[in-house]
């Protein structure tokens, strides 16, 4: 009876242990976009790609940037495990200089907040 009970408890702790894997796991194309060296009042709009890798859906609750002048816009569906989705980021060219700005990610992921970085200069006139 000791060992069909204990049997019964291992199989247990394994099933819980198994229903526990099933997490959403976000994997980004690439964490950095450069911008390079771009001119005053050009396209600011920029897109991270990331697919969803893990076995349950993807959900990003917040997308925040690290100051005004960039502006980040997360997906409002859950992204399916497999599926492909976008985060679009708007940095505001009218501002010159270096880019060197911070897009935090939070999600349900196995890694739930992941920080994506854009960076590059914005130039006063069309001359490189």
């Amino acid at each position: 009876m000791k060992k069909l009970l204990m049997l019964l408890f291992v199989g247990v702790i394994g099933f819980a242990a198994t229903a526990q894997d099933n997490t959403a796991k976000i994997e980004f194309k690439s964490n950095v976009i450069d911008y390079g060296e771009i001119t005053r009042g050009s396209d600011g709009v920029r897109i991270f790609k990331f697919t969803n890798t893990g076995d349950a859906p993807l959900v990003i609750s917040n997308v925040r940037s690290s100051c005004g002048c960039t502006i980040p816009k997360k997906p409002d569906a859950p992204i399916a495990p497999g599926a492909i989705g976008e985060i679009e980021v708007k940095y505001d060219t009218k501002r010159v200089g270096p880019i060197r700005k911070t897009i935090t990610v939070e999600s349900n992921a196995d890694t739930p907040t992941i920080a994506l970085k854009i960076k590059g200069t914005v130039l006063a006139n069309s001359g490189k």
